[in-house]
């Protein structure tokens, strides 16, 4: 709509009539609220434009793998023999009063781990057969062992860990940090998802959404397989000059409109234009992991042209080097029920594992050659945990499996400032509950923040009024964790 057309409708924003407005108090205590919002958005040249933390944190981007189901922690990290020695006996009374599971009927029955457990690393953590590429990085990682969740099932679980909240549209943990430190690499997408398994995650794309925050801070979705960015290839037709042209026309229209209006959604619509023209080059080129040598593809397990979480962990390594703030890796299937024989945690987490631990491993090893582990958080986990005791549903399987369980479980971070070698927490002998240094999800987003370089409390964004922030009105930074 041109100025002109504009003025002689008379259409007034609602800022503008408060504007006018302002001479009654209603008017002035609203206007003063926007203002506050106002000074939120981001500049309309460059929303994504490196930025400086507060606290200048250790970390300067992160990669995080998400295995997204809830891995079965009581058969890969935390060794219970006293579990072991009572498998099959009943479950404590204590444990099931006031309590109900959702696949649970009858008395369940206690399961020891069938995996065998040995101790590895200067700080002697306690791993199991299951991943003995991990047994490799045992001095690289910060394992914890004393997760906890408010949440049941998957989706609400996932929302809580990645967003802070279990309903959707509140901005996720890798929007939050690219809204406070943009990116390095004005050619990419400053926040990346990469999806494996074939399935997306339970609790959908609001895990790397923006909420409402604005969306250019939202995660772009990239494939290893096939064109990287959907529909960022020109249409049939359009040459890269012609789409030249027709950006820089609308760029001037949405100028017009954002000088106009100051929204922050129109801000976003020219940045990520831009940024998409930009990616049709850029993008391929990050992508292409043929680029890498025999031994690095061998490394990881990664080969060209495939869809694999080897290939993910090659990419997100690719895509931090050229200055990604922030890869987010979903691999789905680790939702170890026992109802069929690859969700069991004999055969079945041996075979997930086989698929995974190399190149996670491979990964933390590559960043720590290159310089990049120092500054680059790695973290690995799921939402929440499993039970101590058989599935219901397969209690008279040969298929062992464990239903979910939110109050305990055990998950791992590498570089940017986490303490390397070191164990932290543990769970009671049987591991029903957190016995030493509990931390809730916000205590965990609260201490990636501070590696980050920000107050948890203190990064906020203006909505509705009120002041948001990643871990709601909870959380403290677990400084144990801390190198």
């Amino acid at each position: 709509m041109s100025p002109v057309f504009h003025d002689q409708l008379q259409l007034r924003t609602r800022r503008q009539f408060l504007g006018n407005a302002g001479q009654f108090s209603l008017g002035a205590i609203a206007m003063h609220a926007l203002e506050q919002e106002a000074s939120a958005l981001p500049k309309a040249d460059n929303p994504l434009a490196p930025k400086r933390a507060p606290q200048g944190g250790k970390a300067k981007r992160v990669i995080y793998l998400h295995m997204s189901g809830a891995p079965p922690h009581l058969d890969l990290f935390d060794y219970k023999p006293e579990l072991v020695k009572r498998d099959g006996q009943n479950c404590p009374d204590s444990e099931l009063k006031g309590r109900t599971f959702a696949f649970t009927s009858g008395v369940p029955k206690l399961m020891g781990t069938p995996r065998t457990f040995k101790r590895y690393g200067k700080a002697g953590m306690w791993m199991s057969d299951a991943c003995p590429n991990f047994h490799g990085i045992a001095d690289e990682i910060t394992m914890v062992r004393s997760m906890f969740t408010d949440q049941f099932n998957h989706a609400p679980a996932e929302l809580l860990l990645f967003t802070g909240h279990t309903r959707q549209g509140r901005p996720s943990l890798g929007s939050w940090v690219t809204y406070g430190l943009g990116t390095e690499n004005q050619d990419l997408p400053g926040f990346v998802t990469l999806i494996s398994s074939g399935t997306q995650p339970s609790g959908g794309q609001g895990l790397w959404g923006s909420g409402f925050i604005p969306s250019v801070y939202q995660g772009v979705q990239c494939r290893s397989k096939g064109d990287p960015v959907l529909f960022a290839s020109n249409p049939a037709g359009m040459s890269r000059d012609l789409r030249r042209k027709t950006l820089d026309a609308l760029r001037e229209l949405n100028e017009l409109q954002a000088a106009e209006l100051g929204h922050a959604e129109t801000v976003t619509r020219i940045a990520q234009y831009e940024l998409a023209y930009r990616m049709q080059t850029s993008v391929p080129e990050v992508m292409d992991i043929s680029k890498e040598n025999a031994a690095t593809l061998e490394a990881y397990g990664a080969k060209p042209g495939e869809a694999s979480f080897a290939n993910n962990c090659l990419l997100a390594r690719r895509l931090v080097e050229q200055g990604v703030r922030f890869v987010q890796l979903f691999d789905w299937g680790w939702d170890f029920h026992g109802t069929s024989a690859d969700s069991g945690i004999t055969d079945g987490l041996t075979k997930k594992m086989a698929a995974t631990d190399k190149p996670v491993s491979a990964l933390i090893k590559d960043l720590k050659q290159r310089g990049l582990l120092e500054d680059t958080l790695v973290i690995w986990g799921g939402e929440f945990g499993r039970t101590p005791f058989r599935e219901g549903r397969t209690a008279a399987s040969k298929v062992l499996g464990r239903d979910h369980y939110p109050d305990c479980f055990t998950l791992f971070m590498a570089g940017g400032g986490a303490k390397a070698g070191f164990d932290y927490g543990s769970s009671d002998d049987l591991g029903f509950h957190v016995a030493e240094n509990k931390v809730h999800v916000h205590d965990f987003q609260a201490t990636v923040m501070h590696l980050l370089g920000f107050d948890h409390e203190r990064f906020t964004y203006r909505f509705q009024g009120r002041n948001y922030r990643l871990t709601d009105v909870h959380g403290h930074v677990v400084k144990p964790l801390l190198a």
